[in-house]
């Protein structure tokens, strides 16, 4: 049962230190930044983030990386020109990085929720990426097995929902969200606003309400 939340600070109390957190978002389209905000405020730490970036300039995840609160990093597009944060950290040793293509971090985490073992791609044979992986070749092609990367909770930034927890999201701001929100043991996902069940065109529903734990409201972005 969905449970909608007054606060953006109820909906992350519950999160655990050493919890595993996969963060929705391609560049900021998507990114649940006030649940980000809300995060760092309650203080969890020694985390690692799955995400598809590292952070941008000094606010979101790069003030959880400023802040300390990140063990490791694991992200397919770990550097840009406003990921000083990221970058000075890890040069100094002081958070992990694990970098997985695009593709293969989408699949991994879809791999999760859908409730697969692991799966052969021919992404990253031959390089660093493939290092210490089983290798098989199918139809004369050489594939890299990969596993599943479940989250112990999801942070997910749509659009709408109802008070069932149904959600719909917005152009390219779906991104990660749908396959992070089946992926994760608690889903917590921020909209810009709560509407009364039935209210929502059920053919735009992208996420139904079995996979959300947590919804909270935050207002359209500034």
């Amino acid at each position: 049962m969905t449970t909608i939340c007054d606060s953006v600070a109820d909906a992350v109390a519950e999160i655990d230190h050493g919890s595993t957190v996969l963060v929705s978002g391609f560049g900021m389209a998507g990114i649940p930044a006030q649940l980000i905000d809300a995060l760092l405020d309650q203080g969890a730490a020694n985390l690692t983030i799955v995400s598809n970036n590292a952070g941008n300039g000094d606010t979101g995840l790069a003030a959880l990386l400023a802040k300390g609160r990140v063990r490791k990093v694991i992200c397919s597009f770990p550097r840009q020109h406003d990921s000083w944060v990221f970058d000075g950290l890890y040069r100094a040793g002081k958070v992990e990085l694990e970098v997985v293509p695009q593709g293969t971090l989408a699949e991994r985490i879809r791999a999760a929720g859908a409730g697969i073992g692991a799966f052969y791609t021919p992404t990253g044979v031959g390089t660093l990426l493939a290092e210490r992986k089983e290798v098989r070749e199918l139809d004369g092609r050489l594939h890299v097995l990969e596993h599943p990367l479940p989250g112990d909770v999801a942070l997910v930034g749509a659009y709408v929902a109802d008070r069932m927890g149904n959600v719909v999201y917005r152009k390219t701001a779906r991104n990660f969200g749908p396959v992070m929100a089946t992926a994760a043991r608690t889903t917590i996902v921020q909209v810009d606003r709560v509407v009364d069940t039935g209210r929502l065109d059920p053919e735009t529903i992208v996420t139904p309400s079995i996979f959300i734990d947590r919804v909270v409201a935050v207002g359209p972005p500034a």
